[in-house]
């Protein structure tokens, strides 16, 4: 084997690419006449490694002609660059050698030749003869994009960021022979193909077949060109390794006559696609396996396939060593972008390749040793209180180390492109949260995930459930017997109303749950102990949402994917439906009919609407598409029956709506209800307990009718309508948030410490005229999270609304959503121009 390596000669003093390959050329081939040649552009040199058969001799060689080159680059004060790109180049570079084939190819291919200032490593290995050749690269075609991702290091171009580890890639695949190798049986195959291309003019030479993977036109060697150069020659002999063992596996399969796999070259084109734009930080594609996977599963996954190969090779313990340390050290192309972010500028990226090409450490010789050096995305990152990712001393916390180091090697400007994806994506997605002055307005999404450690949630889920189910037996009671209230554990002053006879909730069939779906507001405090804030009984939102944030993530960040074992978002849906099921009334069949209904478009929550009901399988509706006949509610288009519906909207408004005919829907809606013809879940009247009113008592509710104490703490909360609290209320205002029993939305929240002193005197005169009307909390210390705010992380409040089903079984969905308050701000609500993040539960 045998190995071409490509280098951007760059001046030292400006770090651009500049075109003076020929006054190098001369000393260079005097000193070693076959191993260094000038290529298409003036400013990059190819050098050209003797065939070995060992790793540790082609290792040597490469040492020695990056060396040679160094030293006479030295001399005329030039560095130089082993990389796909180099991201400052002179415009005097813009030209080409001159030589009659390059001046006709100008001529020819236009901006493809001008653009052509990018650097590829090609390996050459043996092969018995051409037809072995062509079966190897169709056994090898699947593989080559992960030589890629290994080999990515060409980030930016002409001074700007690409978004991509390999911008090389894409300048290169713009050639009309360019990419994975074509599906061919033998060589006299291959050589119509190239007869053809020939014949068509869209080749001048046979040189010009640009195929990920070819036949040498001048040696009996099959040559691997999918890999951008690279600074380290570690890497190098990587890619040379594996590519070895790539050719002895295809040889041995043309030897043995094995069958040739096909596969679809729009696949491997979007395998190659994937590879350059993830680098080694984002998933792969596994072409046999048809799936993305991460990167070190890819890398595994070829290992294991060569195997046999690298064994006989006597090659496999120093590549699976080499994988590993590429792996840990992540792709060139996400290094450059640490180093500019770090830095502040692209000549510190020429800098750092010129060291590492020339032999310097493959990290980032940033600081002495033992000196540790803070994240650049952190840096100045400061929280007032406790932060979940970053210790008071500044250091990341071991379980956000991963999470940040990618975010690191993603940096500013690559965060910036890919919100810009992110905001095309949600649009795509119709994932919109309008607002009175914005009717498109976008849900807010920070890339940035939240972790949640596999003790936390086993805590959190016991005490979610335990509340649920606390606030079920309230609802029960008080629509039944309110034995609470006989017995002095809720003081009647605490609720607004008492539910009469006659109302729609108190007249439910036997057995039906009332807050099948609870949405329960939890915060972190300054200790970093989880704490309810709200319960959310009504019609809670946030589960639709909180999966789209995975989604969307999951498809614009592919270098930042949930780890293997975090809880899976799309499961919740199904488990959903299941609860929705369980809650048929008596007289649904074996196979009860749901249906979401919802306000419409107009509602704010329309997206999650849609989403549950299309994950589902179930019928969204509208009242209006709703008939009443017979005692039933039926789908006006069908007449089917419907046996449970999964309200979205508002009681009053869906009671005071009319059918598909005109006639009101309240008598109809309740009469079925009453008879066990159908379910409404959540159940009206859910309200009662879901008014902050009722708060400051479930911890002793829990007690009263489950017999256990509360497994999840309270936030301390005074009821206004007791005149003694009522009076620390007053008396202390200025420091507590003061909240309106029947709010919703971050609606009518007073920050006591943020108010000033009219508004502290407008919310006294509030809580004198009407004291049932709002409660109290002690301003706590929420928990906040590193969040992107389009330069570095900063500091941001955040909640977490969880999602509990009491049927079959109480559960806690795996779908909790994280809110986002904006800055200097404590509400997270999205009506308050609060945001969201996607929220890894981790086994």
């Amino acid at each position: 084997m045998g190995v071409e390596e490509e280098f951007h000669l760059v001046d030292l003093e400006t770090r651009s690419a500049v075109p003076r390959v020929p006054e190098l050329l001369g000393e260079l081939q005097a000193l070693d006449g076959e191993a260094f040649a000038a290529e298409l552009k003036p400013s990059i040199i190819e050098t050209n490694s003797a065939p070995t058969s060992d790793l540790a001799d082609l290792r040597t060689d490469l040492v020695r002609l990056r060396g040679m080159l160094a030293h006479i680059a030295d001399e005329h004060g030039l560095g130089v660059v082993g990389a796909g790109s180099v991201p400052l180049i002179d415009g005097s570079a813009r030209g080409i050698t001159p030589s009659p084939r390059y001046e006709r190819m100008r001529d020819e291919y236009q901006m493809l030749a001008f653009e052509q200032q990018i650097c590829g490593t090609q390996v050459h290995v043996d092969v018995p003869d051409r037809d072995a050749a062509i079966t190897v690269m169709q056994h090898s075609a699947p593989w080559l994009p992960v030589l890629l991702a290994l080999s990515a290091s060409s980030p930016f171009w002409q001074s700007e960021d690409t978004g991509y580890a390999s911008s090389r890639t894409l300048a290169w695949h713009r050639w009309p022979t360019a990419g994975p190798p074509a599906p061919l049986t033998d060589a006299a195959d291959y050589d119509a193909l190239i007869a053809d291309l020939l014949a068509s003019g869209t080749m001048s030479d046979p040189g010009m077949v640009y195929f990920d993977m070819r036949p040498s036109a001048h040696q009996s060697t099959v040559e691997v060109r999918i890999c951008d150069a690279g600074p380290s020659v570690d890497g190098v002999v990587l890619i040379a390794g594996l590519s070895r063992a790539l050719v002895r596996h295809g040889v041995r399969a043309h030897v043995e006559g094995r069958a040739t796999p096909r596969y679809r070259p729009e696949l491997l084109r979007a395998a190659s696609w994937r590879a350059a734009r993830s680098g080694l930080e984002g998933d792969l594609v596994d072409v046999p396996g048809r799936e993305l996977v991460p990167p070190s599963r890819a890398v595994r996954l070829m290992l294991e396939h060569l195997a046999d190969d690298l064994d006989e090779a006597g090659d496999r313990a120093v590549v699976e060593e080499l994988a590993l340390e590429a792996l840990a050290r992540g792709s060139s192309a996400a290094r450059q972008r640490q180093r500019a972010n770090r830095s502040g500028g692209l000549e510190a990226v020429v800098d750092m390749l010129v060291a590492e090409t020339r032999g310097a450490p493959d990290s980032p010789v940033d600081a002495p040793v033992g000196e540790t050096v803070a994240p650049v995305m952190l840096d100045g990152y400061r929280s007032p209180g406790f932060d979940e990712a970053v210790a008071e001393d500044g250091t990341v916390r071991p379980a956000y180390s991963w999470l940040v180091s990618t975010l690191e090697r993603i940096g500013p400007s690559g965060l910036l492109v890919h919100e810009k994806s992110r905001d095309a994506e949600q649009r795509a997605r119709g994932m919109f949260f309008p607002q009175e002055q914005d009717a498109e307005r976008l849900f807010p999404l920070d890339l940035v995930p939240r972790l949640v450690t596999p003790g936390e949630w086993a805590m959190l889920t016991e005490g979610l459930v335990q509340r649920a189910r606390t606030c079920e037996a309230l609802l029960q009671d008080l629509h039944g017997e309110r034995a609470c209230l006989h017995d002095g554990v809720l003081p009647e002053a605490a609720l607004r109303w008492v539910p009469q006879p006659h109302e729609a909730a108190m007249n439910l069939h036997p057995g039906a749950v009332r807050a099948l779906v609870s949405g329960l507001d939890l915060v972190c405090d300054a200790e970093g102990e989880w704490k309810v804030l709200e319960d959310n009984l009504r019609i809670p939102s946030g589960i639709g949402f909180a999966m789209a944030d995975r989604r969307v993530v999951r498809s614009v960040l592919p270098e930042l994917q949930a780890p293997d074992g975090v809880l899976d978002a799309d499961e919740g849906p199904a488990m959903l439906r299941e609860a929705l099921l369980a809650c048929a009334p008596p007289a649904a069949g074996s196979d009860p009919v749901l249906a979401v209904v919802s306000e419409g478009p107009s509602d704010s929550a329309y997206f999650e609407h849609r989403m549950l009901a299309e994950e589902m399988g179930v019928p969204l509706l509208t009242p209006g598409e709703l008939r009443a006949v017979a005692g039933m509610i039926t789908i006006a288009e069908t007449g089917r029956p419907i046996d449970v519906v999964y309200r979205r909207i508002d009681e009053e408004v869906l009671f005071e709506a009319t059918d598909a005919w005109g006639v009101p829907l309240g008598g109809p809606v309740q009469d079925a209800v009453r008879t066990g013809r159908l379910t409404l879940a959540n159940a009206p009247g859910n309200g009662l307990v879901d008014d902050k009113g009722v708060y400051p008592y479930v911890s002793a509710l829990t007690e009263y009718y489950l017999g256990e104490k509360a497994t999840l703490a309270a936030v301390p909360t005074w009821s206004c309508a007791d005149p003694e609290q009522r009076e620390h209320v007053l008396a202390h205002l200025g420091e507590l948030v003061l909240k309106p029993v029947d709010g919703y939305g971050g609606q009518g929240i007073v920050i006591g410490p943020d108010a000033d002193a009219a508004e502290l005197d407008r919310a006294a005169a509030a809580v004198r005229a009407d004291p049932a009307g709002f409660v109290a909390q002690e301003t706590i210390r929420i928990s906040t999270h590193p969040t992107f705010t389009g330069t570095a992380l900063e500091p941001r409040v955040v909640d977490l609304r969880a999602f509990v089903v009491l049927a079959p079984t109480p559960t806690v969905l795996p779908t909790p959503l994280t809110r986002v308050a904006p800055a200097d701000s404590l509400v997270v609500n999205s009506s308050r121009g609060g945001g969201s993040k996607d929220t890894w539960i981790l086994r």
